[in-house]
């Protein structure tokens, strides 16, 4: 029994022992990796403060940009197309002449002046309606006086601008020679004039457009006043005398 109990001792204090030393093992594994943790988080204090210093010495971002400021997925800033103020907005003047040189009435609407379309476009469409008329007279009085002018009896396109039952003989030929040879003339200057005029429109809508948008930045005051006042006109007057050769007239004077 004596033995026995001696062995028990033994193995007691063996597994004690052991029990102890795996005991400070891990006291010492535990102390190892919170001074590692230690060590990470004085790291990224440091990184943190570096970053705080640089974002510091870059321009402040201006209450517009933060407003229009998007966050992606991956946290990175897009900045958003920022939107033109129309109320602030001024037309470039040579970006206006160009468009209204290329596309009639496209200055117009660059400088958001809708109003003036129908009177460019309008007066365009009348321009051309004229000339089409015009020209489509011009051929048919031509070839009616060349018919009355040939001596073949089968071209005679000249009747249907006579009146019902009217006849061209030997006694009004001359007058009828005359009259389509006239018209013809008419006709066809008309018809020139009508391309002129449609030139002319078109020129009109360019340089309107150019002086629309180089106006547009022209400060006039809303302090619009004319003041009239007596004074004295030619000659040299004294404080108290007036010259024999002075007058006395009105003064306007314009405040703008």
């Amino acid at each position: 029994m004596t033995s026995a109990m001696r062995w028990l001792a033994a193995v007691f204090m063996l597994v004690t022992g052991v029990v102890g030393l795996a005991a400070q093992n891990s006291t010492d594994i535990a102390a190892k990796n919170i001074a590692a943790m230690e060590e990470t988080l004085l790291a990224a204090s440091d990184s943190i403060k570096e970053m705080t210093a640089v974002a510091d010495t870059l321009p402040v971002m201006s209450a517009r940009a933060k407003k229009h400021r998007t966050l992606t997925p991956g946290d990175s800033a897009v900045k958003k197309k920022e939107k033109r103020d129309w109320e602030t907005w001024k037309p470039n003047p040579q970006r206006a002449l160009w468009l209204a040189m290329v596309l009639p009435g496209a200055g117009q609407i660059y400088n958001r002046k809708y109003w003036k379309l129908p009177i460019f476009y309008g007066g365009m469409m009348g321009c051309l309606y004229a000339m089409n008329w015009n020209n489509m007279m011009y051929k048919d009085y031509s070839q009616a006086y060349l018919d009355i002018m040939d001596d073949d009896p089968t071209t005679e396109s000249y009747n249907k601008f006579l009146h019902l039952g009217r006849k061209i003989d030997s006694s009004n030929e001359e007058r009828y020679k005359t009259l389509f040879k006239s018209r013809k003339d008419k006709f066809r200057r008309w018809r020139d004039m009508s391309f002129f005029c449609l030139i002319g429109v078109y020129a009109l809508s360019v340089i309107d457009a150019y002086v629309d948008a180089e106006l547009s930045e022209f400060d006039i005051s809303k302090d619009l006043s004319m003041k009239v006042a007596p004074a004295i006109i030619g000659g040299k007057s004294s404080r108290n005398t007036i010259d024999a050769s002075s007058a006395l007239g009105l003064q306007c004077s314009l405040n703008f």
